[in-house]
């Protein structure tokens, strides 16, 4: 059974799913990549772990906390999932390459396949994919938007300076970046 629930955020709303278990996505409503909720799915806000995800975002928006520790379970290929483990080792506040992160798992020409498996992460935030960024340190591609994108690598930046670790209140549009 797939569980679902909505939480709001200051970047818009977001689309939490699990297994009842683990959390197994965290969307921006509308991003790309978001999921039709389905017949089978249950909305059941107080389904397991979502009281954790919904505090979790909490701290990272309101304190800058940098650890999410909430259950996850994303769904995905063995590459996309071996990318979306590499994914979560980049630190609060830093940025590597989609190129970085292929030769990180061994494929230093694997920059493309690394992106297309970033641009699938099910897990927003909880898989921080906004870290990823292009060979010459350009902002590319980012399923909720690349001024989401912007805005939270800049969220990060000042809390990394020991700025205001409260999170700027921002308009961003809804719809996802088109390619």
């Amino acid at each position: 059974m797939k569980y679902f629930t909505f939480t709001d955020s200051p970047l818009g709303p977001m689309l939490l799913t699990s297994n009842g278990a683990a959390l197994t996505g965290a969307y921006f409503v509308g991003q790309r990549h978001y999921p039709p909720v389905a017949d089978d799915w249950r909305q059941a806000p107080e389904a397991a772990p979502f009281a954790a995800a919904r505090e979790a975002l909490r701290a990272y928006f309101t304190e800058g906390r940098a650890a999410m520790a909430v259950p996850l379970k994303p769904e995905g290929t063995d590459y996309q999932r071996r990318i979306w483990r590499a994914i979560a080792t980049a630190p609060f506040a830093t940025t590597i390459s989609y190129g970085e992160l292929s030769a990180r798992l061994g494929n230093p020409q694997g920059a493309r396949a690394a992106g297309a498996a970033t641009g699938r992460n099910p897990l927003s935030l909880f898989i921080p994919c906004h870290r990823i960024v292009g060979g010459d340190g350009a902002l590319t591609g980012y399923a909720g938007g690349l001024e989401r994108k912007r805005a939270l690598l800049a969220f990060e930046a000042r809390v990394a300076a020991g700025l205001d670790p409260a999170f700027p209140a921002l308009q961003v549009r809804a719809e996802p970046e088109t390619v």
